[in-house]
């Protein structure tokens, strides 16, 4: 019997799995790839679990559908990180024109295509453009602006600081009209939400929304958003029947339900943004 363990401070998460099917170091990082008994195959990244099936579309569902939905019509759409291609797939169910993925380690791409398939054809799609290099420099040097930005970035590392930094959030709101970011779990990993709030708010005001995932650390999860209007449900329903989205977790009532944060994370931001 082997088991996958993920710690985090004096917790963590232990899943049992079938096998080991991928295993070896990138120029940036430890990847994995195990298929579990429960929740299907999953990726995991210098240690830390970054999706398995069986949930990631909780996870890249809002990710993307909050900040797609509260655009009007949004057609030109940055992903930053997203190597796994979940949340490429969700961009693609509204009616886009053109999607830049720009993702610092093909490795992930490869990885996750060959082996996990999450991506279900995305990267083929002729209105995608991937782009293997860092993200902080395509945003610096991008000569065009986009509807809406997601950033979906791996745990915390060396590589990933940058990303979290006023600079880059500063650059990445002259590029985009919608701006939205995964932030962590505002429970387990706090100091890092915490920074990640602190040098957005300078740069765009943004409201933090919460959703449960499962796999990772002790379920609770956070993302930033932020927009020039927050459509309110009546709208979101008339967008969602519109556009006719498949989802398996995302409905209207969610989102607009995401963003009432209970009292512990609203003085959590509150202290962040005093910081």
């Amino acid at each position: 019997m082997e088991w996958f363990e993920e710690l985090y401070g004096n917790t963590g998460i232990k899943i049992r799995v079938r096998e080991k099917m991928v295993d070896f170091h990138s120029r940036y990082q430890h990847i994995q790839v195990f298929d579990t008994y429960d929740f299907g195959k999953m990726l995991v990244l210098d240690g830390k679990i970054q999706l398995t099936e069986r949930d990631e579309p909780f996870y890249h569902e809002m990710l993307v559908h909050v900040p797609m939905f509260s655009h009007p019509s949004p057609k030109k759409v940055l992903i930053v990180g997203g190597g796994d291609g979940g949340s490429l797939r969700e961009v693609l169910k509204h009616d886009v024109d053109d999607v830049v993925v720009v993702e610092l380690d093909e490795e992930v791409v490869r990885v996750s295509r060959e082996f996990i398939g999450i991506d279900r054809g995305a990267f083929d799609d002729p209105r995608v453009t991937l782009l293997i290099e860092d993200g902080i420099e395509f945003v610096r040097n991008a000569g065009e602006r986009f509807d809406v930005m997601i950033v979906d970035g791996t745990d915390p590392n060396p590589y990933s600081e940058h990303i979290i930094s006023e600079e880059f959030y500063k650059m990445c709101r002259k590029i985009s009209e919608i701006f939205a970011t995964q932030s962590q779990s505002p429970f387990v990993q706090q100091d890092y939400f915490s920074t990640m709030l602190r040098n957005i708010s300078r740069v765009m005001d943004v409201r933090v929304y919460v959703n449960f995932v499962p796999t990772y650390p002790l379920g609770l999860w956070s993302y930033m958003l932020h927009s020039p209007s927050f459509p309110d449900l009546e709208e979101l329903r008339r967008r969602f029947e519109e556009r006719k989205v498949e989802v398996v977790h995302y409905n209207p009532e969610l989102h607009v339900a995401s963003f009432a944060l209970p009292e512990w994370l609203k003085m959590v931001v509150e202290k962040a943004l005093k910081g």
